[in-house]
């Protein structure tokens, strides 16, 4: 579903691309700075993080679960001899303590990152059926696209204090099939595929992505797709194709390697915020002659209606 080939995302196409990387672009230390990365207690998200204290950076290790967070930061120390590790444990599902967790961090803390990792399955984001959550929010856009948002805004004050603010959200491929729709933002319509509403979570992210980097021009946005990996997410949720596919899956590392170029290297900041990146290079959200673009008030529209949704949660939390 996610890009014109298979060939693309898998081992050996980042095998390829790698030889075209540049050989100091991640020979960077990060000591001093701060990041912020969700979905940190597995796959992508933890390959990120461990790379990242690895060059001296301060992580924050946001988590659905105590023991699995804790289990992460165990091995990230143990491999990496960094004990700049916090942990932080938030339903990213529920907007309202979203927002309680960023007024607090605001208080506490300093950030020149944010790694937003919210992936298939990831935070008990059911993606085969509709379930709400307590607010009554379809579960895929409250995880995937009002967190995203919400987490994001809410940061954004104190990423705007810090010199070299960036802030990457880990995406797919799964949006080159939809186009962004602003008239059934939480599937309530029609037959429920949870497949394509992941994917229109992921279209709705890019759109999030563009229009902050429009107007927030001293944060580098940027938005990546970490092609195929051997994750705990895939083996979960797509056991079928993990099986068939398992001996071509990159590997975390190799999942998480653009990430961490977004966001640490100095030569991702030379290019325009805003794009989608796969193995370090800007690629396209369309795919050729497909009828996936929005026009701009659409994606103004998108806009709109979660700052005015979130904005109802944000008044009934404390702080």
């Amino acid at each position: 579903w996610f890009l014109p080939g298979l060939s693309d995302l898998s081992r050996s196409s980042y095998e390829s691309a790698s030889k075209h990387f540049g050989s100091a672009d991640l020979e960077v230390n990060v000591a001093g700075r701060s990041f912020l990365n969700t979905g940190s207690n597995s796959g992508i998200g933890k390959a990120a993080a461990k790379e990242i204290v690895r060059r001296g950076g301060t992580v924050h290790l946001v988590c659905r679960s105590n023991e699995p967070a804790e289990d992460a930061r165990g091995e990230i120390v143990t491999e990496t001899g960094n004990r700049n590790i916090f942990l932080h444990i938030l339903d990213i599902s529920n907007p309202k303590e979203i927002w309680k967790f960023a007024e607090k961090f605001k208080k506490e803390h300093k950030l020149n990152v944010l790694l937003v990792v919210l992936q298939i399955n990831n935070a008990g984001c059911t993606v085969n059926n509709r379930q709400l959550t307590e607010d009554g929010l379809e579960k895929n856009f409250a995880t995937n696209t009002l967190c995203t948002y919400i987490l994001t805004t809410a940061l954004l004050p104190l990423l705007e204090k810090e010199a070299d603010a960036r802030e990457i959200t880990v995406s797919s491929g799964a949006t080159l099939v939809q186009k962004l729709n602003i008239s059934d933002l939480q599937s309530g319509s029609g037959t429920f595929d949870g497949t394509m509403v992941y994917a229109q979570n992921k279209r709705q992210q890019n759109v999030l992505t563009e229009q902050w980097a429009k107007t927030r021009r001293n944060i580098h946005f940027s938005v990546m797709h970490p092609s195929w990996a051997d994750t705990p997410a895939v083996r979960l949720s797509m056991l079928d194709f993990y099986q068939k596919m398992r001996n071509s899956l990159r590997t975390e590392a190799q999942g998480a390697d653009t990430a961490v170029w977004l966001a640490v290297s100095p030569e991702a900041t030379k290019l325009p915020s805003g794009p989608f990146f796969q193995d370090r290079k800007p690629v396209p959200t369309h795919l050729p002659l497909a009828s996936t673009h929005s026009p701009p008030e659409d994606k103004e529209k998108l806009t709109e209606v979660l700052e005015e949704l979130s904005q109802r949660f944000k008044s009934t939390s404390p702080g």
